[in-house]
């Protein structure tokens, strides 16, 4: 979520390159994670220190090596062809969760926590990506033919792809005015960004996520799970969007509404 005051003051940053230097500003520590303002108080169950935040990177990244091997090997045929879809979802789902944490730690210190990774999304995000594996799984023992459209992966991959780098440069280019929750108080540091992949996509981090999901229910080549992610990531987005324009269009009236005009969320749908 990116927010701003109308009238920038002097204390808030006006453009990339200013929102950098703040961040600078801002950064207490290397290994800090302890954000600077109690409204990002961490709520998970993962303990919020520098060694809970590198153990999760080390599971993390001990996860998306050995699956980017495997799909790498299963593309080359070294592997059974189908191994490069389960690598690939693996390796992407690793990589996301890492990128998460990465991301804010790089560019908003001050809301850095371990629940940055989001790995505590709820159980519904859990069992989602459970029944996902499971279907792939059951799908080629029992059908394996089901699995053989290598075009339809690669149009996964490319959506995934295309899905993370969207959502992580619109969390590097908001900067501090990017946040994993909704806010509903305006502070004064806050900051409506409309440059960049702003000027494009009105909420280009729920975009980005809405397509990396869907991506990669496309290279499993999951048609159950593809229609249910569909399902669910969008209502979340559609309600999620709607709420936190409603305090936008509080805190900063017509300013937000022009922006609103001439920018689309771009997820089907959603005005």
């Amino acid at each position: 979520m990116s927010i701003s005051l109308s009238s920038p003051s002097v204390d808030t940053p006006d453009g990339f390159e200013a929102r950098l230097q703040r961040r600078n500003v801002l950064q207490q520590s290397a290994l800090s994670t302890v954000p600077s303002n109690a409204v990002h108080k961490p709520h998970g169950a993962i303990p919020n220190t520098p060694l809970a935040a590198s153990t999760v990177s080390f599971i993390l990244g001990g996860l998306f090596s050995p699956a980017l091997l495997l799909f790498t090997l299963g593309a080359l045929d070294i592997l059974p062809r189908p191994c490069y879809q389960l690598g690939f979802f693996a390796a992407a789902w690793a990589g996301f969760h890492w990128l998460e944490f990465a991301v804010t730690a790089g560019w908003n210190l001050e809301k850095c926590s371990t629940d940055s990774f989001l790995l505590e999304n709820g159980a519904p995000y859990h069992i989602a990506n459970t029944v996902a594996i499971l279907e792939y799984i059951l799908t080629l023992y029992f059908k394996p033919s089901l699995k053989s459209y290598p075009y339809i992966s690669v149009i996964g991959i490319a959506m995934t792809l295309v899905g993370q780098t969207l959502r992580s440069t619109a969390m590097i280019h908001a900067s501090t005015n990017f946040s994993h929750s909704v806010a509903f108080r305006k502070l004064e540091t806050h900051q409506l960004v409309t440059d960049g992949i702003y000027a494009w996509f009105r909420h280009p981090s729920y975009a980005g996520f809405f397509y990396w999901a869907l991506g990669t229910q496309l290279v499993l080549q999951n048609p159950i799970s593809f229609v249910g992610f569909t399902i669910v990531t969008w209502r979340f987005f559609y309600f999620r969007t709607r709420a936190e324009e409603r305090a936008l269009v509080k805190f900063f009236g017509d300013d937000y509404v022009d922006y609103r005009k001439r920018v689309g969320v771009m997820i089907p749908f959603i005005p």
